[in-house]
């Protein structure tokens, strides 16, 4: 039904729909478990914090695993190659989620208090370390994974761990913390009042702040530090899926080529700052909900933003910029982006609804006197 090329985009989309879906979806539990050390300053205190999110994290983190599935589906080069040269920055992140489940579950069955504090520390680091590493591999993006293809497409990689750290990429780690700790803080000004709302409220502001210094030094060092990779000749969008048949360029500011083609595209990073402006006033204006649109608005612009700069480069490659993976040449087969199209476009509004389901019945606040009165039925 549809041509080669516009499966392609169509599937782009998709990835960076369902990449949004988990920053502003799971990136809000992740916040909590992130600031949960630090708002909550008692055991009846964190629990408050922990049952805001407890009905839901688990389904926010599908998100993230359908991601993980639409990669495999319809970009299998990335997908390999991704996960073959950054095995160990993945199991960091596996491991580091491992604390979630068994810390939201089993935090609150025993009343020792060194059994709750050192899971307390557990769901800080669930929260913290997925999105430090996510930022830092976004990082590694747009400055170019070491790696190449023979002529077999065999992909080879070629540096250490510590590769990975740069300035620029730490800074991305920084950047991507506080998304989800502005985003968790406005959220639990929505679900939590009193003492527990005021502190969160703080958090919100110096989180969005720091984002708002952030995010500019990130696009001058794209702009005036980082070689960004620009497609000379080959790669057509409705071409066979060989990344060799192309010819890729280096050049300073390659990365705003797409900014400067498109000049409506800027709306894009504006909205950055559009959501924080929203989620400030609201929060002076006490209007939590809309706070939390504001912040949720924040976090899909900065990951639309990042995806907009990169198009089409998915993975692009510091040893053979030939070698880059591409929307147009990292693609499955025309059959299988079809049918995983419309798997999506009927499954994806079922879900949709049966989320906001479940917040529409868990809504409201969670609060000290609740947690009390209930004390062996919640978290």
């Amino acid at each position: 039904m549809f041509e080669y090329a516009t499966l392609k985009f169509l599937w782009w989309v998709l990835v960076v729909v369902l990449l949004v879906g988990f920053a502003v979806m799971d990136g809000f539990d992740m916040g909590v478990g992130t600031l949960l050390p630090f708002i909550g300053k008692n055991d009846t205190e964190r629990r408050v914090l922990i049952n805001s999110v407890g009905p839901h994290w688990e389904g926010n983190q599908v998100w993230f695993i359908t991601a993980g599935g639409a990669l495999f589906a319809a970009w299998p080069m990335v997908y390999a190659t991704a996960f073959s040269g950054f095995y160990v920055a993945m199991l960091l992140v596996l491991w580091s989620l491992f604390f979630r489940p068994v810390g939201f579950d089993y935090r609150s069955k025993l009343e020792n208090p060194t059994w709750r504090k050192f899971w307390d520390w557990g769901l800080f680091v669930g929260g913290a370390v997925p999105p430090i590493v996510f930022g830092v591999a976004f990082g590694n993006l747009f400055e170019g994974a070491a790696f190449r293809f023979d002529p077999e497409l065999h992909s080879s990689f070629s540096f250490t761990v510590l590769d990975l750290f740069t300035p620029f990429t730490l800074t991305a780690g920084v950047l991507s913390l506080l998304m989800i700790v502005f985003h968790g803080a406005t959220y639990l000004v929505l679900r939590t009042e009193g003492t527990l709302a005021k502190r969160s409220e703080g958090a919100a502001r110096l989180a969005a702040t720091l984002l708002a210094i952030l995010f500019p030094v990130e696009g001058y060092a794209l702009a005036h530090g980082v070689s960004g990779y620009r497609i000379l000749s080959g790669d057509a969008p409705g071409g066979v899926a060989n990344p060799l048949a192309k010819t890729v360029g280096r050049a300073t500011g390659a990365w705003l080529d797409n900014f400067h083609a498109h000049p409506a595209l800027w709306l894009v990073p504006s909205m950055i700052y559009a959501g924080i402006a929203l989620a400030l006033i609201s929060l002076r204006a006490g209007r939590p909900l809309l706070a939390f649109v504001g912040s949720a608005v924040t976090n899909a612009a900065v990951i639309t933003t990042a995806a907009v700069s990169l198009f089409p480069f998915i993975l692009p490659s510091s040893l053979d910029p030939n070698s880059s993976l591409t929307a147009w040449d990292a693609v499955s087969s025309p059959l299988t982006l079809e049918i995983m199209f419309w798997a999506a476009i009927l499954l994806t509004p079922v879900i949709l609804a049966y989320t906001g389901w479940c917040y529409r019945v868990m809504r409201g606040k969670v609060t000290v006197a609740l947690v009390r009165e209930q004390d062996h039925t919640l978290y």
